[in-house]
């Protein structure tokens, strides 16, 4: 197995058990604001490191294609995931402006990002 998976796999582990820590969705504990505002921290941290410091290394041209097809389909997913939240929130007439925020700014981003490149060329 190549290290890049296990390296990646284990961040999104790591990131995925500190969420549902953080979340505590089945009510299993009773934390204290101490222990949430550690979980907070912990996972803010870890996915600053896992978003903008491990990188991912391309060996060759299909390497780099794969990775691309891999960045799309998560940027799809997540902007997919969050345009589902605004619809369901919509229905309950309290729409979290995190969730609009945040698709916003992956708009922006995909925009931003693909002006630069075609500026590039």
């Amino acid at each position: 197995m190549n290290t890049s998976y296990l390296k990646e796999g284990i961040a999104a582990a790591a990131l995925a058990a500190l969420a549902l820590v953080l979340l505590n969705p089945f009510d299993l504990f009773m934390p204290s604001m101490v222990v949430m505002g550690i979980a907070a921290a912990a996972l803010v941290v870890f996915g600053l490191f896992a978003a903008f410091v491990l990188r991912e290394d391309a060996q060759d041209e299909r390497d780099e294609a794969n990775r691309t097809f891999a960045g799309r389909a998560a940027y799809l997913v997540g902007a997919g995931v969050m345009v589902v939240g605004v619809a369901v929130q919509s229905f309950s007439h309290a729409v979290d402006p995190w969730l609009v925020g945040g698709l916003v700014a992956m708009l922006l981003g995909k925009l931003g990002s693909r002006l630069y490149i075609d500026s590039r060329r």
